[in-house]
Parts: structure tokens; C-alpha cells; sequence
């Protein structure tokens, strides 16, 4: 168990450490398709990334605990493997992302059934340090692969942009939803897909009605009949 905890704080600073790589990224490369759309709809605007720092932030704090205090704790165990998996991901996803983007679609759904696996295996013990950075995690990322999900079928064609928005919208909304409820009192997952859901509908206030009016729908939807809800029980 000391040696899994050891290689989750390494994996969680290194993983802090993947913007480094791409200092000026802002999204995939619109000409790395065969379709380019420059402003896809379904990317949240700007200042949602935000969240990243304080995902960063949890996961160092979750893991260095976890190595000092909860070494041995079964409870902490059970969900290192696949949060470790998830941080190994989401480096390789960072690797990729600049000129790979369906590779790095894959990737990061990929990372999302590891980062939900490790947020159903984890318990409600220490409940300031081991479920909320796992759960905040697990809820961006399922926005996220929403969002690589939405800007790669525009990217490929297989979809218009403002269609790729609503497919992918509703399909985090389900997933989103489903996994809140399943959670119960865990409104960290449900906070990071509402503020993903809330930067999507800022970025398209204005240029794309359907699409921000589906996303604020959906934020309205999380926050209120899904995580208020999940609380009580």
C-alpha cells in the first residue's frame, strides 16, 4: 500500500506539472482536421480552466496525505489504482493533445472510466481529504471528454458543430446525472460539471442560443434536481 501511495504522489505533482508542456494551448488545433471550425461550440469559455489549478492543488494535497497519515488505510487504497491510471492518462493526454487531437479523444475518455472508477471505489471516510479531490476530478473530466468528444465529431465532419455541441451536452448531462445520483452526498462531481456547464453557455451568450441556452438547462438541471437532491438523501 506505501509503495501505491508513494507513486500517486509522484504521479499527482507530475501531473500538476503537464501544462508546462503546452504553456500556450488553448484548445485543439482546428487545422489538424478535416473540418476546421475555429470556435467550437461545445468548448467552454476561457476562464472555466481555472478549475485545473484547484484539481492540481486537491490531488497533491490528497495524495501527500494519504502518504503521511493514510498510508496503510485500506479505505485510501482501494481507489489508488485507478486515480494513478487517470494521472498517467491525463499526462499522455496532454502529450498528444497539440497535434493528435482524436488520439487525445481517446485518450481522455479513456482517462474518464479511470477517473469513475476511482471516485466509486473511494469512501466517505475523511471526508476533507480523500473524496473531494477525486470527485472534483472525476467531474471535470467527464465535462471535458464532453468537450473533446463534441470538437473531434465536428473536427471529422460527422456532425455540424452546433449538432456535436447538443449530442455531447446531453450525453455528459446523462452520464453526469446518473453519476450524482449513485454518489449521493458528494456534490464535488456535480460542482465541476456545472461550472463546465456555466463556461459553456458564457462562451456561446450571444453567438449560439441553441447551445447555450441547452448548457445553462443542463447546469440548472445539475445543480438543482441532481445535486441539491443527492445531498438530502
Amino acid at each position: 500500500m506505501r509503495v501505491r501511495a508513494v507513486f500517486l504522489l509522484c504521479l499527482a505533482i507530475l501531473f500538476a506539472l503537464t501544462p508546462l508542456m503546452l504553456p500556450s494551448f488553448d484548445g485543439y488545433d482546428p487545422e489538424d482536421f478535416p473540418v476546421e471550425v475555429l470556435r467550437p461550440s461545445v468548448q467552454p469559455a476561457g476562464y472555466a480552466f481555472s478549475i485545473w489549478l484547484v484539481i492540481y492543488v486537491g490531488l497533491i494535497l490528497h495524495a501527500g496525505y494519504g502518504l503521511l497519515r493514510r498510508a496503510d488505510a485500506p479505505a485510501w487504497d482501494r481507489p489508488r489504482l485507478p486515480l494513478m491510471a487517470a494521472l498517467v492518462l491525463g499526462i499522455t493526454w496532454v502529450a498528444l493533445a497539440e497535434d493528435q487531437p482524436v488520439a487525445a479523444t481517446v485518450t481522455i475518455l479513456i482517462m474518464l472510466g479511470a477517473a469513475l472508477t476511482a471516485v466509486l471505489r473511494t469512501g466517505r471516510e475523511d471526508r476533507l481529504w480523500l473524496m473531494p479531490p477525486i470527485a472534483l476530478l472525476a467531474g471535470w473530466v467527464t465535462a471535458a471528454a464532453g468537450a473533446a468528444s463534441g470538437v473531434t465529431l465536428a473536427g471529422l465532419g460527422w456532425l455540424t458543430d452546433t449538432a456535436s455541441a447538443v449530442v455531447c451536452i446531453l450525453g455528459v448531462l446523462l452520464l453526469a446525472a446518473g453519476m450524482q445520483l449513485r454518489l449521493g452526498r458528494v456534490p464535488e462531481y456535480g460542482a465541476a460539471v456545472v461550472w463546465a456547464l456555466v463556461g459553456i453557455t458564457v462562451a456561446n451568450w450571444g453567438l449560439n442560443a441553441t447551445v447555450a441556452w441547452l448548457a445553462l438547462a443542463g447546469a440548472v438541471v445539475m445543480l438543482g434536481a441532481v445535486t441539491v437532491v443527492a445531498r438530502r438523501r
